[in-house]
């Protein structure tokens, strides 16, 4: 059986690039499942199967290559790679771990709409045209087939010559199990690995490689297996490469392959031997007729449980039989095989529903660098970054080392900004706040920033100091409590966390209010790895947006004595501060004497000084402060700290942007008073920090200079300078990225209540013709507007996955009930 699979013509243009944007990498892999990527040659990197980063892992001996054979002419064999690009400057030359001698295809061209990735191949001497189509399942409200292990992967082929062409295509993959890594030869070195097996299987309608171990127990680090295979019934295989000398287990192969397009099995019965493992080879061969396209489809799974029972080894359980604990994946599949076919058997439904949401998405009038921003930086939830426990609890890094996780803990302050998971996956958000309310929150109401207890390890600091809480994280922790309970209408969620919430806040009364005006004025911990000293408007809007949350909770509890006293205490400090920051016209850090302290803002323009107003848009809590100033607060950001090339400007601390490139600065000085040791990475530019001024720029109108904004970022990852698929902060794939996400929630005017069965939607873009996605806790789909020839508008509303019955959307100035 062949899957039912249609191959897409888009009328849309995805962004593209050629086989020169080798930065390019599009992840394959799912929710908590670690990911190989694809790049824009066609090759497979970055295998980051094990639980644990790893960039630049390239494994030996893994491509796909094609065969193909025109009636009456000469074979022709290469690899479904382009050519390699320069420099070429190994000590080594191209290894043969990489088929680097053998032929390529001419070019290719990458595109990509996140979840899906294409790759059309060119080359003038096959009689055949080549596309490959990639993507893991990924379907907004349903987790669990979001985080399936593997990616399926279809080879379009097309005869383009007048005669009938034989053709096979070839998936050759080693036997990972053990570990990879390489001396500095480039040779391999296994000191883990052996015993290692490559079966050939045929069940569950499926047929394929099984590569596995006998060295290592189902409980250790090192134990999983891997899977390559297919639904055609047209199938040849080697299960394992020749065990010779040098360079004989190239040559062998491709002689063989080469010759006929079918692939001879060499009868090793036995696993390698220790420190030693194996390639595997599966091949589909097909006739074409002259004009016919035919699918060559595989599916590549994998199966890595076990990892440690924290975030690394400073932060792990250190109990005996604790020390280890499995991933949510594995409480679902036993094997990659057990994966694969899960896949094969739910293939329609899989394919059907990611299309859906793909097409969702991107069927829509915002601009194309929106819709890039906003998908590119789902992979964040993909990668390594983040991962998600047999236990059904979900963590983050702030994002991911070349090898190591970085900066442990689902840092409150840094995931503040990320909105993404919480739209399209409200119940791994709901998990994060339930763990930092209900297991990392201290007796006085104290939050953990990073998560450690809930791992039985204390969060320190270097000399074993106690690590303070972050303002501005704890915060916007329990305004984030307000958003995921609109978003889902869980009355249970929000009864649960209510106790801690307000704990939480009466913390930040006691312990960062030193004065008693309901301002924060204290030693106060936040995103810049520093502590604010005196009232500064990051952490002070932060204290007003969660005010304002926990008065709306506590009157819809019924506690209205306690709702109106977070009000009382919201005007008051709403006061205090507009007296204390506001300098005329943006808001400032108010102390004595800046260089008091080192690493402080004083009078500077930051960029996010209006953090807790933009989330209190977002979250439908309105306007914390005066219209009017958070306009010209907001303006002045812009006007400050955007700058149109980096040349002139000198930065001392990481640079993320430079040269002619354009950005947003985290801060400048415009009215002088620039500390003689500013703020920590005041002089860097954030993506995260950057689109989160752009949705707020949008929300107030600015919205000429929140696209610019947005535009400006995307134009930075172009596949040559950087990957479009990983924004870079303290780590690949970083979570502030996930800022994003708000980009469609301020475009499309989009307001939600389901704790009431309330939606709206005001777009702030070509509201004559506006399209585009929605999502809440129940549902998703998209929404339309158009204006007719009488000059009203048509509304249509679609709920393409869940169930939204009941409720009332107001758009357009009319109310239409779901």
């Amino acid at each position: 059986m062949v899957l039912s699979h249609k191959k897409v013509s888009h009328v849309r243009s995805a962004r593209s690039f050629t086989d020169e944007a080798t930065e390019a990498a599009f992840l394959l892999g799912g929710i908590g499942t670690g990911n190989v990527s694809l790049g824009s040659r066609g090759e497979f990197r970055d295998w980051e199967l094990f639980n644990h980063p790893d960039k630049g892992l390239h494994f030996p001996n893994s491509y796909f290559a094609i065969w193909a054979k025109e009636e009456g002419e000469p074979s022709i064999a290469k690899v479904l790679q382009s050519q390699f690009k320069p420099p070429h400057s190994k000590p080594h030359g191209y290894s043969p771990y990489a088929g680097g001698g053998l032929p390529r295809m001419e070019a290719s061209r990458m595109s990509g709409e996140y979840p899906i990735c294409r790759i059309v191949f060119e080359d003038s001497e096959l009689p055949v045209q080549v596309e490959l189509e990639a993507y893991t399942p990924f379907i907004p409200l349903n987790a669990d087939d979001s985080g399936i292990p593997g990616a399926i992967m279809t080879y379009w082929v097309k005869n383009i010559s007048e005669h009938p062409v034989d053709v096979t295509v070839a998936g050759s993959l080693i036997n990972p199990i053990g570990g990879i890594s390489f001396n500095a030869f480039g040779s391999m070195e296994l000191p883990t690995t052996g015993r290692n097996v490559n079966d050939f299987v045929q069940k569950d309608g499926i047929s394929g490689l099984f590569f596995h171990s006998h060295k290592h127990a189902d409980t250790d680090l090192l134990y999983g297996d891997m899977s390559l295979v297919t639904t055609n019934p047209n199938v040849t295989s080697k299960r394992v490469w020749l065990r010779g000398a040098h360079f004989d287990y190239l040559q062998e192969f491709w002689d063989d392959f080469a010759e006929d397009g079918r692939l001879n099995d060499l009868g090793y019965e036995t696993p390698s031997d220790d420190r030693k493992t194996d390639t595997g080879s599966l091949g589909i061969f097909e006739t074409l007729a002259p004009g016919e396209t035919k699918q060559f489809q595989f599916i590549l799974s994998w199966y890595f449980p076990n990892r440690i029972n924290g975030w690394s080894e400073q932060f792990r359980v250190r109990a005996e039989g604790r020390e280890i604990t499995r991933n949510y994946y594995a409480t679902r599949f036993d094997s990659s095989w057990s994966a694969a076919a899960y896949i094969m058997q739910h293939f329609e439904r899989l394919e059907r529903e990611t299309y859906l949401f793909q097409d969702a998405l991107f069927n829509s009038t915002l601009p194309d660098y929106v819709l890039d921003a906003m998908s590119a930086n789902i992979t964040v939830l993909r990668s390594t970054t983040c991962f998600w426990l047999k236990n059904g609890k979900f963590f983050g890094f702030e994002g991911s080392l070349n090898h190591l996780g970085s900066c442990e803990g689902t840092c409150t302050h840094v995931w503040n900004y990320a909105q993404t998971a919480a739209f399209l996956f409200p119940a791994l958000e709901r998990s994060m706040r339930q763990t930092e309310f209900l297991l990392e929150m201290h007796e006085d109401g104290k939050m953990n920033y990073r998560a450690t207890k809930v791992f039985e390890s204390e969060f320190v600091w270097p000399g074993n100091l106690i690590a303070p809480g972050a303002a501005d994280g704890q915060m916007g922790a329990i305004m984030r409590v307000f958003r995921e309970w609109k978003l889902s209408g869980d009355e249970e969620f929000v009864k649960e966390l209510w106790p801690s919430v307000q704990k939480a806040l009466q913390y930040g009364l006691e312990h960062w209010d030193t004065d008693g005006d309901y301002v924060l004025d204290g030693q106060q911990h936040n995103t810049y790895d520093i502590d604010f000293h005196g009232p500064n408007p990051l952490t002070g809007t932060m204290f007003l947006g969660a005010l304002r949350a926990a008065e709306e909770i506590a009157a819809y509890l019924g506690e209205g004595d306690k709702a109106r006293g977070y009000r009382d205490i919201y005007e008051k400090s709403l006061i205090r501060l507009e007296e204390l920051m506001w300098n005329g016209e943006y808001y400032v850090q108010m102390v004595e004497d800046v260089d008091q302290y080192k690493h402080q803002l004083g009078l500077g323009c930051l960029s996010d000084q209006l953090l807790g107003q933009q989330f209190a848009h977002l979250y439908g809590l309105g306007y914390l402060l005066p219209p009017d100033k958070v306009k010209s607060a907001l303006s002045a950001v812009f006007k400050h700290n955007f700058r149109d090339s980096f040349n002139k400007h000198a930065n001392c601390q990481r640079v993320y942007a430079l040269n002619d490139e354009q950005g947003m600065l985290l801060c400048s000085w415009p009215q002088g008073g620039r500390p003689k040791l500013p703020f920590v990475y005041s002089d860097e530019v954030w993506t995260g920090i950057e689109y989160q001024v752009a949705t707020h720029l949008i929300y107030e109108g600015f919205l000429e200079e929140g696209l610019k904004l947005v535009k400006t970022v995307r134009n930075r990852h172009d596949g040559i300078r950087r990957n479009p698929w990983n924004e870079v902060e303290c780590g690949h794939h970083y979570v502030r990225s996930m800022a994003s996400w708000g980009l469609l929630i301020a475009l499309s005017g989009f307001r939600y209540d389901m704790v009431q069965g309330t939606m709206a939607f005001a777009p702030t873009i070509d509201a004559d013709r506006f399209a585009s996605f929605w999502s809440t806790g129940k549902a998703w789909g998209t929404y339309s507007q158009r204006m007719n020839q009488a000059g009203d508008y048509e509304v249509e509303i679609k709920v393409l996955y869940g169930d939204m019955t009941g409720v009332r959307v107001m758009a357009c100035g009319k109310e239409y009930i779901l």
